[in-house]
């Protein structure tokens, strides 16, 4: 069992996003070339380009572009094991940040007294 029905979420995401498109045809049409402007540089291939699209989507907290990026990553070849890989770069990332972003609030505590 799993904790969402992913293929129906991604499916309504689409469809969602397809919605979007007819109400404002350039904004998804802007998206469209900026997500697909890393991929003519040629230096990543298509797997490696959705394995950092998933990891970047959990730092993000976003569940439809971790649906739609794990299913592209999936279909691009990768392995359940590259992807945990992947997700754990994206879990140090944020525990980096929530560290490096402590020491903003240790600085604002500290701020505070001097008022």
């Amino acid at each position: 069992m799993h904790m969402l029905d992913w293929n129906e979420y991604r499916s309504q995401i689409l469809a969602g996003v397809g919605a979007i498109g007819k109400l404002s045809p350039e904004t998804t049409r802007g998206y469209a070339a900026l997500s697909g402007a890393s991929a003519k540089t040629g230096h990543l291939d298509a797997k490696t380009r959705e394995l950092i699209a998933a990891a970047v989507a959990i730092t993000l907290r976003c569940d439809g572009c971790i649906t739609v990026h794990t299913k592209a990553a999936r279909d691009a070849g990768a392995t359940v094991e590259e992807l945990a890989e992947a997700l754990g770069i994206g879990i140090a990332l944020n525990a980096g940040a929530a560290l490096v972003y402590s020491t903003r609030a240790m600085d604002a505590f500290a701020a505070a007294g001097e008022v």
